[in-house]
Protein backbone atom coordinates (compact mmCIF):
# COMPACT_ATOMS: atom_id res chain seq x y z
CA UNK A 1 0.00 0.00 0.00
CA UNK A 2 1.82 3.34 -0.74
CA UNK A 3 0.97 6.91 0.34
CA UNK A 4 0.60 10.04 -1.03
CA UNK A 5 1.39 13.37 -0.08
CA UNK A 6 -1.24 13.99 1.69
CA UNK A 7 -1.80 11.16 3.27
CA UNK A 8 1.86 11.67 4.91
CA UNK A 9 0.73 15.14 5.83
CA UNK A 10 -1.89 13.90 7.60
CA UNK A 11 0.41 10.96 9.15
CA UNK A 12 2.14 13.83 10.40
CA UNK A 13 -0.38 16.24 11.68
CA UNK A 14 -1.84 12.49 13.42
CA UNK A 15 2.02 12.06 15.40
CA UNK A 16 2.50 15.30 16.21
CA UNK A 17 -1.37 15.30 17.81
CA UNK A 18 -0.35 12.07 19.86
CA UNK A 19 2.86 13.46 20.60
CA UNK A 20 1.66 16.86 22.65
CA UNK A 21 -1.38 14.81 23.95
CA UNK A 22 1.64 13.01 25.74
CA UNK A 23 2.92 16.21 27.11
CA UNK A 24 0.28 18.36 27.89
CA UNK A 25 -3.77 17.98 27.75
CA UNK A 26 -5.88 17.69 25.20
CA UNK A 27 -7.82 20.62 25.87
CA UNK A 28 -4.74 22.37 26.35
CA UNK A 29 -3.31 21.86 22.60
CA UNK A 30 -4.44 24.49 20.00
CA UNK A 31 -4.28 23.71 16.16
CA UNK A 32 -1.56 25.93 16.15
CA UNK A 33 0.66 23.69 18.16
CA UNK A 34 -0.31 20.77 16.33
CA UNK A 35 1.04 21.87 12.98
CA UNK A 36 4.22 23.45 14.21
CA UNK A 37 4.77 20.15 16.08
CA UNK A 38 4.37 18.52 12.23
CA UNK A 39 5.93 21.04 10.44
CA UNK A 40 2.70 22.61 8.70
CA UNK A 41 0.70 25.56 8.28
CA UNK A 42 -2.43 25.82 10.13
CA UNK A 43 -3.60 26.34 6.53
CA UNK A 44 -2.27 22.89 5.73
CA UNK A 45 -4.18 21.54 8.97
CA UNK A 46 -7.20 23.18 7.81
CA UNK A 47 -7.22 21.90 4.61
CA UNK A 48 -7.14 18.13 5.81
CA UNK A 49 -8.87 18.84 9.33
CA UNK A 50 -11.67 20.41 10.60
CA UNK A 51 -10.56 20.28 14.16
CA UNK A 52 -8.44 17.97 16.74
CA UNK A 53 -11.32 15.48 16.70
CA UNK A 54 -11.34 15.25 12.82
CA UNK A 55 -7.22 13.98 13.30
CA UNK A 56 -8.50 11.15 15.89
CA UNK A 57 -11.51 10.20 13.25
CA UNK A 58 -9.39 9.78 10.21
CA UNK A 59 -6.54 8.08 12.67
CA UNK A 60 -9.27 5.24 13.27
CA UNK A 61 -10.41 5.31 9.34
CA UNK A 62 -7.14 4.62 8.53
CA UNK A 63 -6.57 2.20 10.41
CA UNK A 64 -9.45 0.44 9.87
CA UNK A 65 -8.30 0.86 6.36
CA UNK A 66 -5.11 -0.43 6.48
CA UNK A 67 -7.18 -3.64 8.49
CA UNK A 68 -9.39 -4.29 5.53
CA UNK A 69 -6.53 -4.07 2.71
CA UNK A 70 -4.69 -6.36 4.54
CA UNK A 71 -8.02 -8.88 4.83
CA UNK A 72 -7.42 -12.09 1.93
CA UNK A 73 -10.42 -13.49 3.11
CA UNK A 74 -14.11 -13.41 3.82
CA UNK A 75 -14.93 -15.53 7.16
CA UNK A 76 -17.03 -18.03 6.72
CA UNK A 77 -16.65 -20.17 9.93
CA UNK A 78 -16.31 -19.94 13.89
CA UNK A 79 -12.60 -20.32 13.12
CA UNK A 80 -11.98 -17.51 10.79
CA UNK A 81 -14.43 -15.07 13.07
CA UNK A 82 -11.84 -15.89 16.03
CA UNK A 83 -8.97 -15.16 13.52
CA UNK A 84 -10.44 -11.91 12.45
CA UNK A 85 -11.31 -10.58 16.32
CA UNK A 86 -7.58 -11.87 16.84
CA UNK A 87 -6.16 -9.66 14.28
CA UNK A 88 -8.37 -6.29 15.48
CA UNK A 89 -7.05 -7.61 18.73
CA UNK A 90 -3.80 -7.51 17.87
CA UNK A 91 -3.83 -4.09 15.81
CA UNK A 92 -5.79 -2.78 18.97
CA UNK A 93 -2.89 -3.97 21.33
CA UNK A 94 -0.44 -2.06 18.79
CA UNK A 95 -2.02 1.22 18.81
CA UNK A 96 -2.85 0.77 22.47
CA UNK A 97 -0.61 3.73 23.65
CA UNK A 98 -2.48 6.30 21.43
CA UNK A 99 -5.82 5.04 22.93
CA UNK A 100 -4.06 5.31 26.77
CA UNK A 101 -4.00 8.79 25.70
CA UNK A 102 -7.66 8.86 24.24
CA UNK A 103 -8.44 7.27 27.58
CA UNK A 104 -6.62 9.96 29.91
CA UNK A 105 -8.26 12.54 28.00
CA UNK A 106 -11.84 11.20 28.08
CA UNK A 107 -12.21 10.97 24.42
CA UNK A 108 -12.83 7.84 24.48
CA UNK A 109 -16.57 7.79 23.28
CA UNK A 110 -15.20 8.96 19.82
CA UNK A 111 -13.98 5.76 19.68
CA UNK A 112 -17.38 4.48 20.38
CA UNK A 113 -19.22 6.30 18.27
CA UNK A 114 -16.52 5.09 15.58
CA UNK A 115 -17.73 1.87 15.98
CA UNK A 116 -20.98 2.39 16.55
CA UNK A 117 -21.07 4.12 13.13
CA UNK A 118 -18.85 1.72 11.29
CA UNK A 119 -21.05 -1.46 12.41
CA UNK A 120 -24.02 -0.07 11.76
CA UNK A 121 -23.00 0.92 7.99
CA UNK A 122 -21.17 -2.50 7.37
CA UNK A 123 -24.23 -4.52 8.78
CA UNK A 124 -26.55 -1.94 6.21
CA UNK A 125 -24.66 -3.22 3.68
CA UNK A 126 -24.49 -6.75 4.29
CA UNK A 127 -27.19 -7.43 5.52
CA UNK A 128 -30.70 -5.01 4.54
CA UNK A 129 -32.71 -7.52 7.24
CA UNK A 130 -30.20 -7.05 10.43
CA UNK A 131 -31.90 -6.17 13.29
CA UNK A 132 -31.42 -2.10 13.94
CA UNK A 133 -29.62 -2.79 17.28
CA UNK A 134 -27.47 -5.63 15.99
CA UNK A 135 -24.80 -3.41 15.12
CA UNK A 136 -24.97 -1.50 18.29
CA UNK A 137 -24.58 -4.94 20.30
CA UNK A 138 -21.51 -5.40 18.31
CA UNK A 139 -19.76 -2.11 18.32
CA UNK A 140 -20.88 -1.70 22.45
CA UNK A 141 -19.20 -5.48 23.15
CA UNK A 142 -16.28 -4.22 21.40
CA UNK A 143 -15.45 -1.25 22.24
CA UNK A 144 -16.31 -2.21 26.34
CA UNK A 145 -14.19 -5.03 26.04
CA UNK A 146 -11.63 -3.34 24.40
CA UNK A 147 -11.34 -0.15 26.93
CA UNK A 148 -11.27 -2.80 29.89
CA UNK A 149 -8.54 -4.58 28.24
CA UNK A 150 -6.72 -2.02 27.53
CA UNK A 151 -7.20 -0.71 31.55
CA UNK A 152 -5.36 -4.03 32.06
CA UNK A 153 -2.89 -2.83 29.89
CA UNK A 154 -3.82 -5.81 27.43
CA UNK A 155 -2.02 -8.56 29.33
CA UNK A 156 -4.88 -11.30 28.96
CA UNK A 157 -3.81 -13.54 25.16
CA UNK A 158 -5.37 -12.20 22.25
CA UNK A 159 -6.69 -15.90 21.05
CA UNK A 160 -8.23 -15.78 24.09
CA UNK A 161 -10.28 -13.21 24.51
CA UNK A 162 -11.08 -13.15 20.92
CA UNK A 163 -12.68 -16.79 21.14
CA UNK A 164 -14.53 -15.11 24.26
CA UNK A 165 -16.25 -12.84 21.74
CA UNK A 166 -16.98 -14.94 19.46
CA UNK A 167 -18.54 -17.41 21.54
CA UNK A 168 -20.83 -14.47 22.80
CA UNK A 169 -22.11 -14.03 19.65
CA UNK A 170 -21.51 -16.76 16.83
CA UNK A 171 -24.82 -19.28 17.48
CA UNK A 172 -24.02 -22.06 14.75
Amino acid sequence: MEYTPEEYTRYYIIQALFKLMNEYRYDKISVTDIAEKAGVGRATFYRYFKSKEDVILFYFQHNTKRFVYNRRFLPRCKEDYIEVVSDVLTLFKQNSEPFKLLRKARLEYLYLDYLNTSFKIKFQNDNNDANLYQSYLYSGMLFNVSMAWLDNDCKEDIHSLAKMIVDAIYFE
